[in-house]
């Protein structure tokens, strides 16, 4: 399984980016999919999760309301949508895909998570 992640960039506080997170090597529609970050010196947090089929979605308290994740099956794709974005925002993100297939519950621990990518950095200049 290869995950591609990519949109990252420098915005200004109360921009916007939308990443998006190509998938490949297994059926990635049976796959619940997440995005984690990373700031410098902090420990990798979850953002946002999404179901296989895409009906059911979680996300940390404080990127409710202003990111929205979403997938198109059809293309592989997973994508983040990140709006009025907070200094606080930057850090390293990275996708992930679920390690079992077809379960109807989004994880807020890596640890139910099997492949990651590379990642792609955000920075949010105040």
């Amino acid at each position: 399984v290869q995950l591609q992640a990519s949109g990252g960039g420098l915005v200004q506080a109360g921009g916007s980016l939308r990443l998006s997170c190509a998938a490949s090597g297994r059926t990635n529609s049976n796959y619940v999919m997440g995005w984690f970050r990373q700031a410098p010196g902090k420990e990798r947090e979850f953002v946002a999760g999404i179901s296989y089929g895409g009906g059911l979605t979680n996300y940390k308290d404080s990127v409710k309301g202003r990111f929205t994740i979403s997938r198109d099956n059809a293309r592989n794709t997973v994508y983040l949508q990140m709006n009025s974005l907070k200094p606080e925002d930057t850090a390293v993100y990275y996708c992930a895909q679920g390690l079992s297939s077809r379960i109807f519950r989004v994880s807020k621990n890596d640890n139910d998570y099997e492949y990651w990518g590379q990642g792609t950095q955000v920075t949010v200049s105040s």
